[in-house]
């Protein structure tokens, strides 16, 4: 199982992704990760492990956003890794992406 929260709104979307997260935690414990849109464009952070590692990770960064996408992992394939977190982005590095489930014909 995995959890996924997304928001667009006025609020920090940082703030809102990670209570978000935090509710849906028991989906998935292995790896956390948002993906904001913000004034450097898209802004991907992830951690490998529980929620705490990444709202460690992120702490002092100062973020903010109006709209992004979070996830918290519950790996079927792949070992939890930061690398294998979701969101995961396009190799242009345009767009992220998050899902439950497993992509069987990604090449």
């Amino acid at each position: 199982m995995c959890g996924i929260v997304g928001y667009i709104g006025k609020q920090n979307a940082v703030d809102v992704l990670i209570d978000g997260l935090r509710k849906l935690e028991y989906r998935g414990y292995d790896s956390s990760g948002i993906a904001i849109v913000d004034h450097n464009g898209l802004n991907v952070q992830k951690a490998e492990g529980k929620l705490a590692n990444l709202q460690e990770k992120i702490k002092d960064d100062n973020l903010h956003s109006s709209i992004g996408i979070g996830h918290t992992r519950w790996a079927t394939h792949g070992r939890p890794s930061d690398y294998n977190a979701h969101p995961h982005t396009s190799q242009n590095g345009r767009f992220a992406v998050v899902h439950n489930g497993i992509v069987e014909n990604y090449l």
